[in-house]
């Protein structure tokens, strides 16, 4: 506290005449914290005379008086009288600023000082500059502590110069930005150089805060010799922020509608508005585009319901929205919702306007909660696309003082319209996705065939909204012999047309599998079918070739009777087994090009798999992402599929939780498979001699070996199968000559030759001795057929097996 007068003991002034400011500290209590060297001048009292004693012992006038007027204030000024050590009265200007630090606070007094300055250089008109200059300016001495100031000074901070005389700025302005110019004003005394800084701050008196720039320049006398500081501010709170509009603005661009999802983009919009332009932000969209259904036609009309699908606050918990994310409302026709939806215009408000009342009535919860949080202004702005209306986005202020101005609207206009184009694009692309992957679920196995070679247990993955679904496949296909076929297989590309292209060549995988094409020609019948696939693919705008097609496929032929499975791969991953002592291994497979290329050859492996082996067929989404590289995948899936299991479906949920969370860059497809071996009993095998009076003999064993199985009930067609079978192959085939019958879910009966002779299904005329036996046997059994092997082929015929009681 500086008195209004200064003794002979006082120390010298400085270039400006200014001694040391009076100041001191108080508890909320009013117990004296600190004590300035200046106070003890003016007033006698060493600081550990008054620290620790009541402030208000050295008021010389009403103690109750002067609390009342600090109860309810943050800062206070006006004429005190305080008592000298010598008991005299001090009369003085005293300025009392509420501080808040976290959790505690305190009082800091200044006494004003009645002094004026010594300015240097006598008759230097400066006064008429400080009054009109169009800044504010004010003058330090080398201690920082005001020396003069112009009236805009005095406006800004809602002190007058002689209340500002003596202090530094954090005393005149307690903020933390205060310190900030404090610091600098002391780089220029230590460095002699200008400085300028930006702040934003709010000035006495007023809620909202402002932008200043401020420049700082050393003021030196005629000798060169440093005197004091020179400040200037200016408020450039308009520039700012046309500057922050600018730069959120250019943000918008970057970070909505990184996403295909439409409610990640909602909430990108409501995360960018918070708080930069709004306390609270809520996205509602209709729900006639949940799923990427298409919006109703504009203007939007009649009653209406839309989904909450972002929200955000500065408060925790976000205590202004009445509605949960997700949560559908319906709005009727009369509502202002509906109103404000169907009017497609953005518009702001007061929460004392008509409309925002009426609003209030027909939503008294919601209109409670914004009430409680102090809510005084709110935007609403419609989202819209194309010509098409998606939902509203509302804008709300409660903690920022200033009201929505027209710029605020335009620019809450701006991000909104750019935030509705990639929430219509998600809304596109879900549709889409959704479509392709309908299509895919459609197009895979939607329950296993039913055989008894192996147990089987698959699972398929989309990929991730961002990637698109691929075109992944798998299918597990009964053969003839109770064989089975395994196949898996990965369409290059995403989407639709991905998925077609997948819906294709699974059609005519299981077309060459009926025919029993081995596995390295069937998959080069299946080349022949991509190459024709990307010759007749449309083609690129603008470009002169066709679009590319292709893909990669693994085809396993797995034997129950003899265990041996025959594989051959195009260009795509090898399978893993899992043998029954635990130990895991990837087949060592000839590679093939991938299908499409053409001109190269597919080579397959036979290999013997002991009975409960698991073998596993995966895709490179399983293996391959962002997060890990393939060996890092092919190893997790190795440790996975060593881990003991209580099922093959628990098997397929090890798999896949091994792998990083997060999104899927690609489908994944994983077939697993358990083989199993068909009991010796089952099979009867026979050597057939090529002459005719062999067949009466092949079916006499037939007939002995149904008796057997105790499937006599067969017998009759089985003996004219086996009579027509051996008959052919003794006429038209070569030896040796094998007939073999095998107790499965069916009864196969089976002739094998060494001629490559095909049998052929044709109608005998009247007088024709022959050519019946075939036409019988299509007849009277349920399947029957010819696979081919390198020694020649097998004619097969299939009877379903009497039901039992």
């Amino acid at each position: 506290m500086t008195g209004s007068a200064i003794t002979s003991e006082d120390p010298p002034a400085g270039p400006f005449g200014m001694a040391d400011v009076v100041t001191a500290t108080t508890d909320e209590q009013g117990i004296v914290t600190g004590w300035s060297e200046g106070a003890r001048r003016l007033l006698g009292y060493r600081p550990e005379d008054v620290v620790g004693r009541p402030a208000a012992e050295l008021l010389a006038e009403d103690v109750q008086a002067v609390r009342e007027l600090l109860v309810g204030r943050q800062s206070w000024s006006g004429q005190v009288a305080v008592r000298h050590r010598d008991g005299r009265r001090v009369q003085g200007e005293l300025l009392a600023h509420r501080r808040v630090a976290q959790s505690e606070s305190d009082w800091l007094l200044v006494w004003g000082a009645a002094r004026g300055p010594r300015l240097p250089g006598d008759g230097i008109p400066v006064e008429w500059c400080f009054d009109q200059a169009p800044c504010i300016l004010a003058i330090f001495d080398t201690d920082l502590r005001f020396v003069r100031t112009n009236a805009d000074e005095e406006r800004a901070v809602g002190l007058t110069e002689v209340q500002l005389r003596g202090m530094r700025v954090p005393e005149a302005v307690p903020h933390p930005e205060c310190e900030r110019i404090e610091h600098a004003m002391r780089r220029v005394v230590q460095t002699g150089e200008r400085q300028f800084l930006e702040i934003y701050l709010s000035v006495p008196g007023e809620r909202r805060e402002h932008a200043w720039a401020i420049h700082l320049a050393p003021l030196n006398d005629p000798d060169g010799r440093l005197c004091g500081v020179c400040f200037a501010a200016q408020d450039t709170t308009e520039q700012y922020e046309a500057r922050q509009r600018l730069l959120l603005l250019n943000e918008a661009g970057t970070r909505i509608g990184s996403s295909l999802d439409m409610t990640v983009t909602a909430q990108q919009l409501a995360e960018l508005a918070v708080p930069r332009l709004a306390d609270f932000v809520s996205v509602d969209l209709l729900t006639s585009i949940d799923a990427g259904g298409e919006p109703p036609p504009d203007p939007v009309t009649g009653p209406v319901t839309m989904r909450r699908a972002a929200q955000q606050s500065i408060l925790q918990g976000v205590p202004e929205s009445a509605v949960g994310l997700g949560e559908a409302v319906a709005y009727p026709a009369s509502s202002p919702a509906a109103e404000w939806l169907a009017a497609g215009m953005p518009a702001a408000y007061r929460m004392t306007d008509p409309a925002v009342a009426r609003w209030a009535d027909n939503e008294p919860t919601q209109a409670a909660r914004l009430r409680e949080v102090g809510t005084h202004s709110m935007m609403v702005v419609p989202l819209r696309a194309r010509g098409t209306t998606l939902g509203t986005a509302v804008f709300i202020r409660h903690r920022r003082p200033e009201p929505f101005e027209r710029d605020d609207l335009l620019l809450a206009e701006e991000i909104t319209a750019r935030a509705a184009v990639c929430i219509d694009n998600a809304r596109r692309y879900t549709r889409e996705r959704t479509t392709a992957v309908t299509l895919q679920h459609s197009l895979l196995p939607q329950r296993p065939a039913e055989q008894t070679a192996l147990e089987v247990a698959s699972r398929y993955l989309p990929a991730s909204a961002q990637a698109g679904v691929g075109g992944d496949w798998f299918d597990v296909i009964p053969l003839s012999g109770a064989r089975v076929a395994l196949v898996i297989g990965d369409v290059v590309g995403h989407g639709i047309q991905a998925s077609a292209v997948m819906g294709r060549l699974r059609t005519a995988v299981r077309t060459l599998a009926d025919i029993d094409l081995p596995p390295d020609e069937l998959l080069t019948r299946l080349d022949d079918l991509v190459i024709r696939l990307s010759a007749e693919a449309p083609t690129d705008s603008g470009s002169q070739t066709s679009g590319a097609v292709g893909a990669t496929c693994l085809y396993a032929v797995y034997d129950p009777i003899s265990r041996r499975c025959t594989l051959a791969r195009a260009g795509h991953f090898p399978p893993a087994v899992s043998s029954p002592d635990g130990t895991v291994d990837f087949l060592d497979l000839p590679a093939g090009p991938p299908l499409g290329l053409g001109g190269l050859p597919f080579e397959a492996a036979e290999v013997e798999l002991p009975e409960g082996s698991i073998l596993a067929l995966y895709t490179n989404g399983l293996i391959d992402g962002r997060d890990r590289d393939t060996e890092e995948g092919l190893h997790a899936l190795r440790h996975a599929l060593a881990q003991p299991a209580d099922s093959l479906q628990t098997a397929c949920d090890a798999v896949l939780d091994a792998m990083p969370p997060g999104r899927y860059d690609d489908d994944i497809a994983l077939l697993l498979a358990r083989t199993r071996a068909l009991p010796a009993d089952q099979v009867a095998t026979w050597d057939v001699l090529s002459e005719p009076s062999a067949v009466a003999q092949a079916r006499k064993n037939a007939f002995d070996q149904l008796t057997v199985w105790g499937l006599e009930e067969l017998s009759i067609v089985t003996e004219l199968v086996v009579s027509e079978l051996v008959t052919n192959a003794i006429r038209y085939g070569q030896p040796p000559i094998q007939l073999r019958l095998i107790h499965d879910r069916s009864l196969i009966c089976e002739v094998r030759d060494h001629s490559n002779t095909a049998p052929r299904l044709r109608r005998a005329r009247v007088f024709d001795e022959g050519g019946r036996g075939l036409l019988l046997i299509a007849q009277l059994t349920q399947r029957w057929g010819t696979r081919y092997t390198r020694l020649g082929k097998t004619i097969w015929a299939e009877q379903d097996l009497p039901a039992r009681p």
